[in-house]
């Protein structure tokens, strides 16, 4: 599925240790140009064996969670519709992905810490499956800036993660 390029931040190319993701790239996209293989939002390895689901915003639900039987509603309070979200089905864990991709300071700042009540938010959503959450957000370069350092340490305070333009294949912990 093709988009307008981000011209702001993020690369074009995947290296072999991570996922390398653009503003206008997809987790699945991604997957692949690493060696996967996607069918069904389901995440297949080189060798065939169907490892994970990436699921994004209201197919969280529709593909995930509600076959298994939860049902939201009986749980949070509104559905979070994540960016993206890699289920993996080798060590339990949801791997809750935002994308944060700014050129000018805006209201994404605000946003920002909010991590930690939408890791919370996710943790209840998945626990009747026993299934442990990973927040993480992808942020593009401008992030670096040292006005950030503050909200960067509260993320990583909170439990939550973030990597600048992939998230590492070893994090994910499909390699």
């Amino acid at each position: 599925m093709s988009r307008t390029p981000n011209k702001f931040g993020g690369g074009a190319q995947t290296n072999i240790n991570g996922l390398k993701f653009e503003q206008t790239t997809s987790l699945d996209e991604a997957l692949i140009t690493a060696g996967f293989f996607v069918e069904n939002y389901k995440i297949y390895n080189r060798a065939g064996d169907c490892i994970g689901m990436s699921v994004p915003k209201k197919k969280l639900y529709k593909n995930f969670l509600e076959p298994q039987g939860v049902d939201y509603k009986k749980i949070n309070s509104k559905p979070w519709e994540p960016d993206e979200c890699f289920i993996n089905f080798l060590n339990r864990t949801a791997y809750v992905i935002e994308k944060k991709f700014q050129n000018v300071p805006g209201s994404v700042d605000e946003k920002l810490p909010g991590c930690g009540f939408k890791k919370w938010e996710y943790e209840k959503l998945f626990a009747p499956l026993e299934y442990k959450v990973e927040f993480i957000y992808v942020f593009n370069d401008w992030f670096k800036q040292d006005s950030y350092r503050d909200v960067k340490e509260y993320i990583r305070r909170v439990g939550c993660h973030y990597f600048f333009n992939e998230v590492p294949l070893d994090f994910l912990q499909i390699i």
